[in-house]
């Protein structure tokens, strides 16, 4: 297992690029077992999440291979196999994407229940919901959701829940639709860009989706798809955590291979702290030379602030001057990376769904442990901007979404070394001394009284600083 050590209190300058979008390729791969022939994917990073997938997409009988050109090339060579097992599917909860696809196709699909982050109660119900709606016998037994249609027909499909419209629902439900008899309609359909990408790609293979990228999806049913070549869109999420890198650090950088369209809520908060944002083509360049400005934030369903960027938006305002509010309202327990920001010298306190942070001037190098995936990337950049030197564990959160995030970082001034997570490589600033370790004696003179007890009926109110 690795650690990163970072030394902070480097501005970032240069230039640097955003790859294919995580969260666009992982369904996009699930697709290709509709389509007949080879699926070449072009931008699809290379991700431990990626290589998960790659393995469930092998079990399932496909042949999926990275070219020398980087492309991912997927040719179904098996049409039987319908398990997706939870030895895999366990790692990553994108998995699941796997279920509308082959209930789609082979009109039968075992798929373990997913694993993933630890970022809140994610419930696959309205997966199952949409499934059913055209036709589908669904079971969950022994933690797996068994599937069964002999035919498919298309229905009237609402998806929203409790908090929003579901992405991995949509496309899983849209995956099997495209085979339906007749028309389907997909009211509260998810409306973000990873959704879009994949409707064009299906629609390219032969499908017939419209209405994307709105709440109303309409989908004719046809008999069978071809394959496609195809490029992933640019990851909206890196874009914003490099944009974010930009800021905290008071630096300077140019972005290469952004969509500025899907990054207009993001855009309009940093604008708001203070930090300068440009676009020009598919490049952003980003500026800061001050303190954020304190700004209130909500992470909504796109087009909204994403959930997947309110981790590294409260490290940011964290050294705001002044007080902000940060709400989750995809994700209302999200806040994990909280404990760790403090422990870095951020004022931050919880109240529900939000995030209270009064900005400080300074945060300090220390030992922090990710435990999840935003989280990995929030803690990276605090640490970033902090002073001394920082050790972030369980980085393999980090690797899940991000490919190569501290080699890019390092490219435009960073400084972060990978190293094994072990004692001998705990950098000598983050290491007490025996003076700092040894407790000074009580001086009985300064004891305090002891505590009143209480008789029964009596209350006493007990105040502390800590919440």
């Amino acid at each position: 297992m690795d650690m990163l050590v970072v030394r902070g209190g480097r501005p970032l300058r240069g230039i640097v690029k955003v790859g294919g979008a995580k969260n666009a390729a992982l369904p996009i791969m699930a697709a290709a077992l509709v389509a007949e022939g080879t699926t070449v994917l072009h931008g699809v990073p290379d991700l431990v999440d990626v290589t998960t997938l790659s393995a469930v997409l092998r079990s399932l009988g496909a042949h999926v291979e990275r070219r020398a050109d980087g492309a991912l090339q997927i040719t179904v060579i098996d049409q039987q196999p319908c398990l997706a097992d939870y030895e895999l599917v366990r790692r990553m909860r994108a998995s699941v994407c796997v279920l509308g696809p082959l209930l789609g196709r082979r009109r039968r699909a075992c798929v373990s229940l997913p694993g993933g982050c630890n970022i809140g109660h994610r419930p696959i119900d309205l997966h199952l919901k949409g499934l059913r709606a055209l036709g589908a016998e669904i079971t969950i037994e022994r933690g797996y959701v068994f599937a069964r249609a002999d035919r498919l027909r298309g229905a009237d499909i609402y998806l929203g829940g409790s908090f929003g419209s579901t992405v991995t629902g949509t496309c899983n439900v849209m995956s099997a639709a495209i085979f339906a008899e007749g028309t389907t309609t997909i009211s509260a359909a998810a409306c973000e860009p990873e959704v879009v990408d994949l409707g064009n790609m299906l629609n390219a293979m032969g499908a017939r989706i419209e209405g994307l990228g709105t709440p109303l999806l309409r989908i004719e049913g046809v008999s069978n798809l071809h394959s496609v070549e195809h490029t992933i869109i640019p990851d909206r999420i890196e874009a914003a955590t490099l944009m974010v890198a930009a800021a905290i650090t008071r630096g300077e950088l140019t972005i290469e291979n952004v969509c500025s369209a899907h990054l207009a809520a993001v855009t309009d908060v940093l604008r708001a702290t203070g930090t300068e944002v440009h676009f020009s083509g598919s490049k952003s360049f980003v500026r800061s030379t001050a303190a954020p400005r304190p700004v209130d934030v909500t992470a909504l369903p796109y087009p909204g602030v994403p959930t997947d960027v309110q981790a590294q938006l409260t490290a940011l305002l964290a050294l705001a001057d002044g007080i902000s509010v940060v709400t989750d309202k995809v994700f209302p327990d999200r806040f994990m990376h909280i404990p760790e920001l403090m422990r870095l010298g951020a004022n931050i306190r919880r109240e529900g769904a939000s995030a209270i942070i009064s900005g400080t001037n300074r945060l300090s190098g220390t030992c922090v442990m990710a435990s999840d995936l935003r989280a990995s990337a929030a803690l990276l950049l605090a640490s970033l901007a902090a002073e001394g030197e920082s050790v972030i564990r369980r980085v393999y959160h980090l690797d899940r979404g991000y490919e190569h995030l501290e080699r890019k970082l390092n490219g435009v001034g960073g400084d972060i070394q990978r190293v094994a997570d072990d004692p001998a490589n705990m950098p000598d600033s983050l290491q007490l001394s025996a003076d700092e370790l040894s407790v000074p004696a009580i001086d009985s003179s300064d004891t305090p009284p002891p505590p009143k007890f209480l008789r029964r009926g009596e209350s006493q109110r007990i105040h502390s600083h800590v919440d």
